[in-house]
């Protein structure tokens, strides 16, 4: 298996440094941050992959489940907190394991082989499903693949151009672009996935998809017309 991306949260100097040294010590983890508030996080999370979250509950001004709630793209999550009265609601969120503070090294190696085995056992799954889940205003959509015109990013959330109409939701392009299935879409500009059956022309530097004009990014040019026009 590759590299576990992950990105430690958790608002005490102290165990994000004790999490940092054990992640060192672990081959097949890669440490993209350390952040110590949510809003941090959220920034990181919308510029670079994370696959794995070490998220602290109890922290200021936003806790780690309200933080965990609000992702519509959610990498997995192994909760770090001293307080044991929320592992069932963290286990109800899915959470791939639950750390009781303090951690220590043999329990985080359990939590870590928990978090592999999911990755394992999930990657086919991803494979064969022609929709994605979005949280949008306390709903969850279902958006099939193949009504997905475009998707625009907007500052912290991204905004899914549908044959239905657009559903905006918080998250980041980059780790959409992880998800969507590879072949049916294309990144062409910092700020845009298209689905590539919906482009219909090439006018300079912008395609058409139906009556809206999408930007192509001088860094995405070369593959747009590899791509899509060849």
């Amino acid at each position: 298996m590759s590299t576990i991306r992950c990105l430690i949260v958790d608002d005490e100097e102290l165990a994000r440094a004790l999490l940092e040294s054990y992640v060192g010590r672990m081959p097949n983890l890669q440490l993209v941050g350390l952040c110590k508030d949510p809003m941090e996080a959220l920034r990181v999370l919308g510029e670079e992959p994370v696959d794995l979250l070490f998220l602290d509950i109890q922290m200021p001004e936003l806790t780690g489940i309200e933080f965990l709630r609000s992702l519509s793209q959610r990498p997995l999550v192994v909760f770090t907190t001293a307080y044991s009265e929320y592992a069932l609601e963290g286990y109800e969120l899915d959470v791939a394991d639950y750390l009781l503070k303090p951690i220590s090294f043999e329990r985080f190696v359990q939590a870590v082989n928990k978090v592999v085995d999911r990755l394992r056992s999930h990657s086919p799954a991803q494979a064969g499903k022609d929709f994605l889940l979005v949280k949008s205003e306390h709903r969850i959509h279902r958006i099939r693949y193949e009504d997905i015109l475009f998707v625009q990013s907007m500052r912290e959330y991204v905004a899914f151009y549908t044959t239905e109409g657009r559903i905006l939701s918080l998250g980041s392009l980059k780790s959409l672009e992880e998800t969507l299935p590879p072949g049916q879409f294309i990144r062409v500009h910092k700020s845009y996935i298209v689905a590539a059956a919906r482009v219909s022309a090439l006018e300079g530097n912008v395609i058409h998809i139906g009556k809206e004009k999408i930007p192509i990014g001088a860094n995405y040019k070369e593959e747009v017309m590899r791509e899509l026009f060849k």
